[in-house]
């Protein structure tokens, strides 16, 4: 079976976009077992949150203008959504450390990481949202603490514009 070369052509510009696939390494088998979602900071800052009276959603889809975002942690009523980012997976510059690879694909998977994660927190920002991003290694005491005086700030401010008025000081 033969097959047009406008066929031909379009696949092949179809596989050009494609990002390229991770050189066969450990890295790359460590990296494909890494969870997606559920993992142990994120366990961690969710127990916390629940031992500190919050209530939120997980798994929750928000679908924003031009994407759908899953944040790990979602505040509905305050429109706060919550995210625990991975040392590696984005870069943390106290604890990212790029796995040595001549092809260059991981700096670029990283990169593009990067970019999604600024993409996501300008849609989430624009439509109304506000994001809260958080490094694994932070201790989930405190990543709880900081979720908790952003979901506070978010409800005073909220409260302070339904009602018109300034809070008093007293």
């Amino acid at each position: 079976m033969t097959s047009s070369p406008a066929l031909n052509m379009e696949s092949q510009t179809k596989l050009e976009r494609l990002a390229p696939t991770p050189p066969p390494s450990s890295a790359t088998r460590a990296m494909k077992a890494n969870r997606s979602k559920d993992t142990k900071p994120e366990l961690a800052l969710r127990r916390a949150l629940f031992a500190n009276g919050m209530r939120y959603r997980v798994g929750m889809r928000l679908n924003v203008p031009g994407r759908s975002v899953r944040p790990d942690v979602v505040f509905t009523r305050r429109r706060v959504a919550v995210f625990v980012d991975g040392c590696f997976w984005h870069g943390c510059s106290q604890h990212g450390r790029m796995p040595s690879d001549p092809t260059g694909y991981w700096h670029q998977k990283m990169e593009r990481n990067r970019a999604r994660d600024a993409a996501v927190d300008e849609s989430l920002k624009a439509a109304g949202w506000t994001v809260v991003r958080v490094w694994e290694h932070l201790p989930a005491s405190q990543a709880a603490k900081l979720v908790q005086e952003t979901v506070t700030e978010v409800a005073r401010r909220q409260r302070t514009r339904t009602t018109g008025s300034q809070p008093s000081l007293n």
